[in-house]
C-alpha cells in the first residue's frame, strides 16, 4: 500500500472515489463523474484515460450536452461471492461494476470441516466460471460471508453455529483456497450491505438487516456505511436477552432472543409434534394453516418486534430489514414486529420507522459477498 498522505496513496483514493462513483452508477459522463466526487475535472480525466488504458473503464460516445459517458469494462474481470449458510453454501459471480452474473448454491452440513466447505465452493466457482465463458484466472478477488462474529483480529470465535470454522482466520483460508485476495464478514452484515446497496435500503442512510435463519443475525447501516463496532461484532442482537430465566441458549446464556424467534429454536419446540422439519418446512405449516406453527411464528414476531424497538430507540433506525427463511413467514411475522414496535419504541419513532421483507430474498447475503470482494480488488496507480 502506498504511504499515507503521499502522492500515490493521493492518487489511489481518487481512483477508487471513480471507481466507486461509476458502480454506484453506471454511465456517467466525466462532468458528472467530477460533480459526484468533488475531484477537479482535469483530475477527473486524467484517471479515466489511465484507466481506460488499462482496460478497467470503457467510454461510449454520445451526443448532445451530455456526449460521452464512462463505464467499468465488462472485460475489467470478475470477482466471486461465498455465503456459507447452517446448511448450504451459496456462490455468485459479478463484474466489476458490482453486477451479479450468476449464482449457484449446494446443501452442506453444518458440522462440515472448513477446507471441505471452501472446497465445494470452488467447485462451485469453477462451474459457473463455465457458464461464463470464464476461468479463475478472470476472478480479482473473493469475499466470504460466515454465520458468525468475526473479531478485529478476523478469527471466528465460538459464537459460529458452523463449528467446523470456529478459531479459523477466514480471509487467510479463502485466499490459500482460491489465490485471490479474499475478504470475510458475517453474512447479516453482508445482507445490510446488499440491503443497503441495491435492496430494500436504497436510498435510506440509517437501517437494520435482521437475517432470521436457524439463528438470528443482525447488520447495521449508520449514516450510509456500514457499521462493525470497535471489536467488529456490532450487532449481535441475536443474544440480547429477553428473560434471565428463560431457555438455554446456544451461547450459554438464558432467554437470548435467539431462543425465541431463531429457526433452529421454533423447529425444536415445534418437533414434538413433527421430526426431521427444516425451517422453510415449518414456515411453510404456518402458512398453510397450522395452528401451532402459526402462534410460534406470531410469537416470536412480538419477541422480535421488543428487540427491534431497542435498535430503532437506541439508533435512530429509519428501516427494518428482514431476511433469511424465516421472512418466508411475510406478514404472518412482520406484523408482530410492528406490533412490537408500536409497544415498545417511542410513538415518533414507531411513526416512522418502516419494517419491510429483503427485496433480495435468499440472495442477500451472496450478493453482499460479491459487493464485500470489490474492496479487495487492487486497481493500479
Amino acid at each position: 500500500m502506498p504511504a499515507p498522505g503521499s502522492t500515490s496513496s493521493l492518487r489511489a483514493a481518487n481512483q477508487h472515489r471513480v471507481v466507486a462513483a461509476l458502480r454506484a452508477e453506471s454511465d456517467l459522463s466525466q462532468a458528472e463523474i467530477a460533480r459526484g466526487t468533488g475531484l477537479a475535472p482535469a483530475t477527473v480525466s486524467n484517471i479515466v484515460k489511465e484507466l481506460v488504458s488499462l482496460g478497467l473503464l470503457e467510454t461510449t460516445s454520445g451526443a448532445g450536452r451530455r456526449g460521452a459517458t464512462v463505464r467499468i469494462s465488462l472485460g475489467a474481470g470478475l470477482v466471486a461471492g461465498v455465503d456459507f449458510g447452517h446448511s448450504h453454501v451459496q456462490v455468485a459471480i459479478g463484474d466489476l461494476a458490482g453486477r451479479v452474473l450468476a449464482t449457484d448454491e449446494r446443501p452442506l452440513a453444518n458440522d462440515h470441516p472448513h477446507e471441505e466447505g471452501l472446497a465445494l465452493a470452488h467447485e462451485l466457482l469453477d462451474d459457473l466460471l463455465v457458464t461464463q465463458h470464464a476461468s479463475l484466472d478472470d476472478v480479482r478477488a473473493v469475499g466470504i460471508g460466515l454465520p458468525a462474529p468475526i473479531g478485529r483480529d478476523g478469527i471466528l470465535d465460538s459464537g459460529s453455529i458452523l463449528p467446523g470454522w470456529v478459531g479459523v482466520h477466514a480471509e487467510k483460508a479463502g485466499s490459500a483456497q482460491f489465490g485471490v485476495p479474499t475478504l470475510a464478514d458475517n453474512d447479516a452484515n453482508l445482507g445490510a450491505l446488499a440491503e443497503a446497496t441495491v435492496g430494500a435500503g436504497v436510498g435510506v442512510s440509517s437501517m437494520a438487516y435482521v437475517k432470521l435463519s436457524s439463528g438470528v443475525g443482525c447488520g447495521l447501516v449508520l449514516d450510509g456505511r456500514l457499521y462493525r463496532g470497535g471489536l467488529g461484532t456490532a450487532g449481535e442482537l441475536g443474544h440480547l436477552t429477553m428473560d434471565e430465566n428463560g431457555p438455554l441458549c446456544r451461547c450459554g446464556s438464558r432467554g437470548c432472543l435467539e431462543a425465541y424467534v431463531g429457526g433452529e429454536a421454533l423447529t425444536e419446540q415445534f418437533a414434538t409434534r413433527r421430526s426431521e422439519l427444516t425451517v422453510a418446512d415449518f414456515v411453510s405449516l404456518a402458512l398453510t394453516g397450522d395452528t401451532g406453527a402459526r402462534r410460534l411464528v406470531e410469537d416470536a414476531g412480538r419477541y422480535l418486534g421488543r428487540a427491534a424497538a431497542v435498535l430503532a430507540n437506541v439508533l435512530g433506525l429509519e428501516l427494518i430489514v428482514i431476511g433469511g427463511d424465516m421472512a418466508a413467514a411475510g406478514d404472518l411475522l412482520l406484523d408482530g414486529v410492528r406490533d412490537g414496535l408500536r409497544r415498545h419504541a417511542l410513538v415518533q419513532v414507531s411513526s416512522s420507522v418502516k419494517v419491510t421483507p429483503a427485496a433480495l430474498g435468499h440472495a442477500s447475503s451472496a450478493i453482499g459477498s460479491v459487493l464485500l470482494a470489490l474492496d479487495a480488488v487492487e486497481l493500479p496507480i
